[in-house]
Formats: C-alpha cells, structure tokens, sequence
C-alpha cells in the first residue's frame, strides 16, 4: 500500500528512541516525527526477512553522513539482533556500498565510514536481557515464526511501563509470556478470513489470526493493545478495519484496541 511503509515500531521511554525492525521507509516514517537516525539509542531486529530490514542500511548511511555533518556525536548504529542467520546479514549489509563511501569520503574529506555497533545474542526460550541503559531494559526470547529461525519478540521495561512487540510470529504461548502484564502489546495481526483461497494461504501457519490474539492479549492481562504487520491491509479488505476489530474482540480481549495505520500512536505510563 503507498500509505504504508515496511514494518518498524518506536517505542520512547525515559527519553530514549528504541526501534524495533527497520522496514522500507522506515527513516521517512522517523523523519515526520521528527526523530533522525542520530536520535536512536538501539535498532532491534526480531527475524531475517526482508520486510523488515529493507530500510535498516539508510539508517546506517543517514547516522554517518549526519555525523559527517556535526550532527551525529558517533556516526555507528547500534544494532541489536539475534544470533545466526542475521549475523551474516549485518556483516555484509553495506557491502554494496562501498564505491558510494568512497565517493563521499573523497568529496568531504573525511576517512570514516558507515557503521554499525553490533550486538548480537542467543535467542533463548525463556525471558533474557539483551540491553540496558539507566532504568530501561529490553528483554527477548523466541516466538514460533518457523521456519524463520530464530524469530524474537522484545519487552521493554521502563519506569513508565512495559510495551511488548511481538515481530513476527504465530499465535503461541511464548507471545503469552513476553506480554503478562504489558501496558502496550503491539502485535502482528492477520485477518484470516481474507487469506484463506488466496496465493497468500500458505504463510498462515506463521502468522497470528487475530481471533487468537484478542484470546492470548486477554489472558495476559494485556492493558492496550495496537495491531501491526497487517495481512491484508485493512484497505485491500471490505470493513477491514472493523473486521480487524470485531475478531479481536471475539477473541475475549475488551481493552483499548489500535488497528495500526502509519504513525498511529499509543501513550503509556
């Protein structure tokens, strides 16, 4: 949909900007809300696949030629991902760039370079913590996106309040645990009904009907609730947006509900 860029959630808390995946269009998603590649304190990365990472190397490249600039007190992203697969794909994520940085370099007289401060770790099956900074943490463990292997949601812990983000993922006890109690659970959602006699059917068994997700918000005692990473986009859908709706509630969850459009919002704390 031209209304909708790749997957990326926002989460700031205690005046940090925490990104979660970094789809296509993510930095001019950023931009209208006025928060630039330098202002991010940590790019989380759930999974492997292209949607959501297609926009992370012009995070990279914006942070270096703002610090080129004076904008940028260090000009390496910090990316934090899980272990495997994605460790390749960080390595060689500006490789076809190289010609350009020497280009700019040569123009701006500089020798640095494009870079990403990486942090990677072991996707566990339990609650773990990847990163902290003052009185934030972000916690991770694996949720079912098989075969997409490891696929992680994150719980960021705050004094203001815990969001939860799923990525990824099938309805699943794991999502149950990353969520208890969450202020905001923000979670992938697929309207099943629409798929089903699609070319789209076989990627059902990895992604959430949201029936499910309205029953696993409500057993988590979850206290908001936002909808992401929609299939299909409630546009391409007749009522989409109150089929959305109405199968959540289906589900048993009767709190605050979001189906996400592009800079939609949910405050918390």
């Amino acid at each position: 949909m031209p209304t909708r860029a790749g997957d990326g959630v926002l989460v700031q808390t205690a005046g940090l900007n925490l990104q979660f995946d970094a789809g296509r269009a993510t930095i001019m998603r950023l931009a209208a809300i006025d928060v630039r590649a330098p202002s991010l304190d940590g790019v989380f990365l759930t999974h492997h696949h292209s949607d959501h990472l297609q926009g992370l190397d012009d995070l990279v490249m914006s942070r270096w030629i703002a610090g080129l600039l004076g904008s940028a007190a260090d000009i390496r992203l910090p990316v934090i991902a899980p272990d495997g697969p994605m460790a390749d794909f960080l390595e060689h994520l500006l490789d076809p760039w190289r010609e350009d940085f020497e280009v700019r370099k040569l123009d701006m007289g500089s020798d640095t370079e494009p870079a990403l401060n990486t942090t990677l770790f072991d996707a566990a099956k339990t609650l773990e913590v990847v990163w902290e900074q003052g009185d934030v943490r972000v916690l991770a463990m694996r949720v079912q996106h098989d075969p997409v292997i490891p696929a992680v949601g994150y719980r960021v812990e705050s004094p203001d309040g815990v969001v939860a983000i799923t990525g990824d993922t099938s309805v699943c006890e794991e999502v149950g645990v990353l969520a208890q109690g969450a202020d905001v659970l923000v979670h992938e959602a697929m309207l099943s009904e629409a798929i089903l006699g699609t070319p789209r059917e076989p990627i059902m068994h990895y992604h959430s009907d949201s029936v499910g997700i309205g029953e696993t918000a409500k057993a988590a005692g979850v206290k908001s609730l936002m909808l992401t990473h929609l299939i299909s986009a409630p546009e391409d859908v007749e009522n989409g947006l109150a089929r959305y709706e109405a199968a959540v509630r289906s589900g048993g969850y009767d709190g605050p509900l979001v189906v996400g459009e592009d800079l939609s919002k949910v405050e918390y704390g």
